[in-house]
């Protein structure tokens, strides 16, 4: 049945939760570094500026703008 398949997963995967959060963590590490790396033409492209880019890239990795 399709409501057996879901909980078998949930039961395989107990930390599946924490996972995402830690991979989720990575993954804004990795924007906020990249982010840093952009020309001062390409953040004006985007509607950024370096001190909006500083501010971004000195937020703790818990801090999720989006709260995902």
């Amino acid at each position: 049945m399709k409501g057996q398949k879901g909980y078998v997963l949930m039961a395989k995967w107990p930390f599946s939760g924490l996972f995402h959060t830690l991979a989720r963590w990575q993954a804004l590490r990795q924007e906020r570094q990249l982010l840093a790396t952009l020309s001062d033409d390409a953040l004006k492209d985007i509607g950024l500026n370096r001190a909006d880019v500083e501010q971004e890239r000195h937020r703790h990795f818990w801090q999720d703008p989006l709260r995902k």
